[in-house]
């Protein structure tokens, strides 16, 4: 028997899905306080159900899908593997689920197929189709979901399924178009009334979008698949929205869908009408429209404009237990949170998404001004932040939180559950300790964020220096958590200076500061070098050896690096990165970079494909060929054009891999492979 290899940090990483694995999520507090649902698994990917009791303080398993699918392994179809992609979900069995009002049963799928439990007793429904975003009515007596052919079904608890609505051609109803899943953070489809009578349903008809195929060249006998990819300028799948009720008589909902084609967020709740916020294709308006349930019409609430654009943000437009409308909006310095017409934060904080709303208040998460890494859960009325940890996370019901804290001291996190503010119990946390310790130190040079990791028991002399950034919108990387600076770490551990900053673009600091990358995201490269020469005062970098790694937008800043700052930079590992922005999605790429077809020059400055001709120092390429959102084009492109200039490179291909590369063997080898061409290439 061969002796089994001892447990090294890339092998724990990728085994854990990078120490997720057995860490607690997926919340649901019961109103009258009794009890919290959540999703964790025993260590391993698979996710159970569980349910944590107050009074007792203990936990107990809920379901369990080793004991539902018996022997059977899980087999997903294609489009919940899509759906997976797009949230980013490595882990496996329950992933997500779904509950009544009163937190008295929930809902959720394995296999495509529909379980409900009341927390004794759990029992598969007997759907006939493999099933999608399952979602209890509000009453708890049906269960709504979509399916991959396109349809919506409804069954309820004693297994009478039944069909709401049927698809024609490209359509689908009941789920997120992928622009709304993959930019807009908006991956619901379908929406109940509060009442339980009527559904919400948004039809998407892919019929105008552009054809792409994803290939798999390690298989030539494999069929490409063909996905609806919607790069800058071409179409948008048309995406209406429709009510339904329990009549089956169905209704479309009419807004200027010509001026504001994005169905960005509904809101359907007992505090008001449906509410919809729709955005024009360009970004630069957004109106908060209430819906007429009787007639499908709508009336505008409000619009609001920007000369560059309005972002979007979790949890709102939404309305409070008392009928006011709450939404959050740029400020001087910082974004604030209104409700009605009342301003109830200031530039104390820059709010960044409404997490929870109680009869008496409103929880935010937001950033403290002027701090540097933090996040954390905010009471807007009682103006007091919940708990005192650097970064925290919380859901909220009733006089219950659920608060997860993470410092930069200690692995994991600490889970609470609170009651009125005090201590009633806690969540047991099942993810790995990870075998090398963080230690990153927090700073802000010349206004940009960051953080520098030396290797352990460092003596102090100059070290090579690896700049480690996603550096892009949406992607704060200096956050002051331990295990958000793991990987960063272990490469200081193999014998560099670690910088991670975070420059303009980047989230929590001010609307101003992430709207300055507007037509020039490659302006993310500048605060890479300005923060790499001004830390050279406090920390020992040796700014002859400078490497720099990213993934995605990160890759596309690495690429960016070595070829217009060679005299910076010596070598770059760039992994899935965006090359050619006219190849990339409308709602991300217009936001940022406008319409090609008005402002081809902007793309042309922001691409890379131009700049192959000046390659002079090392650079790895890596790509999964199965990626479907950063396609693998964009690294072929780059590289076609580096060998017609004879500009020596290399490429490191992934068959079969998408663009999350979670799989255990191809995470732990890419973190060997990219220290391994960075060692070589820096000497």
């Amino acid at each position: 028997m061969l002796p089994v290899a001892p447990d090294t940090y890339p092998r724990q990483s990728a085994r854990t899905l990078r120490f997720t694995a057995g860490a607690p999520r997926s919340y649901a507090i019961a109103p009258d306080g009794s009890r919290v649902l959540f999703l964790r698994s025993r260590g391993d990917r698979r996710n159970l159900l569980w349910l944590f009791d107050v009074e007792s303080g203990t936990e107990r398993v809920i379901a369990d899908p080793d004991v539902l699918l018996g022997s059977a392994s899980e087999a997903l179809t294609p489009e919940e593997k899509a759906r997976r992609e797009r949230a980013r979900e490595g882990a496996a069995g329950i992933v997500g689920y779904s509950t009544d009002d009163a937190v008295s049963v929930a809902a959720f799928s394995l296999s495509g197929r529909l379980f409900v439990t009341d927390f004794t007793n759990t029992r598969e429904l007997p759907v006939q189709h493999p099933i999608l975003d399952p979602r209890l009515s509000p009453d708890g007596r049906s269960v709504a979901y979509a399916t991959p052919a396109g349809s919506m079904r409804v069954c309820d608890l004693d297994g009478n399924d039944e069909s709401l609505v049927e698809p024609r051609g490209n359509e689908t109803w009941g789920q997120a178009e992928f622009i709304a899943q993959e930019e807009m953070n908006r991956s619901r489809g379908y929406w109940w009334a509060p009442d339980s009578s009527a559904w919400l349903i948004a039809r998407v008809d892919s019929t105008p979008v552009a054809r792409w195929w994803i290939a798999d060249p390690a298989n030539p006998a494999t069929q490409p698949a063909e996905i609806a990819y919607p790069f800058a300028g071409s179409a948008n799948a048309e995406v209406t929205l429709w009510l339904l009720d329990d009549h089956g008589t169905l209704r479309q909902i009419s807004w200027d869908a010509a001026e504001f084609p994005y169905l960005a967020r509904v809101h359907w709740s007992a505090g008001g009408p449906p509410l919809i916020a729709v955005q024009s294709r360009d970004q630069k308006r957004l109106r908060i429209c209430a819906i007429d349930v009787t007639s499908g019409g709508t009336l505008e609430l409000l619009e609001e404009t920007d000369d560059i654009w309005i972002e979007l943000f979790d949890g709102v437009p939404a309305w409070t237990a008392g009928g006011e409308l709450v939404r959050i909006s740029d400020a001087p310095g910082h974004r604030a949170l209104l409700i009605g017409d009342e301003v109830v934060t200031g530039p104390e904080i820059h709010v960044r998404a409404v997490q929870a709303m109680t009869a008496d208040d409103v929880l935010v998460a937001a950033s403290p001004a002027d701090a540097v890494g933090e996040v954390g859960s905010y009471w807007v009325r009682a103006k007091t932040w919940v708990g005192t940890a650097p970064v925290t996370t919380a859901a909220a019901s009733g006089d219950l939180v659920v608060l997860s804290s993470a410092t930069p001291d200690q692995p994991g996190r600490e889970v609470t559950v609170l009651r009125n503010g005090k201590w009633v119990g806690e969540i047991g946390w099942n993810a790995e300790k990870p075998l090398i310790t963080a230690r990153p130190v927090f700073t802000r040079v010349e206004g940009i964020p960051c953080a520098v990791i030396l290797p352990e028991g460092h003596d102090g002399s100059p070290l090579p220096v690896l700049m480690d950034p996603y550096g892009g919108p949406h992607g704060q990387r200096v956050v002051k958590a331990h295990n958000s600076h793991l990987d960063s770490q272990w490469f200081a551990n193999q014998g560099f200076a670690v910088v991670v900053a975070d420059g303009r673009g980047t989230p929590g600091h001010s609307p101003a500061w992430e709207k300055s990358v507007a037509n020039a995201l490659d302006l993310a490269l500048d605060d890479q070098v300005t923060a790499l020469q001004a830390l050279t005062k406090d920390f020992p970098l040796d700014l002859s050896r400078v490497g720099i790694r990213g993934w995605s937008f990160g890759g596309y800043l690495a690429a960016l690096a070595v070829l217009r700052r060679p005299d910076v930079f010596h070598a770059a590992v760039s992994g899935a990165p965006v090359t050619d922005w006219a190849l990339y999605d409308t709602h991300y790429t217009e936001r940022y970079l406008g319409d090609p077809g008005q402002q081809p020059d902007v793309y042309e400055r922001n691409s890379l494909i131009a700049d192959a001709p000046n390659l002079e120092r090392p650079l790895l390429l890596i790509h999964g060929l199965a990626d479907d959102n950063v396609v693998a084009a964009h690294t072929l492109r780059l590289s076609s054009a580096l060998l017609a200039a004879g500009r020596p490179h290399s490429v490191l291909p992934l068959t079969g891999v998408t663009h999350m590369a979670s799989g255990e063997e191809v995470a732990e080898n890419l973190l060997r492979l990219q220290v391994e061409f960075l060692k070589r290439s820096l000497g």
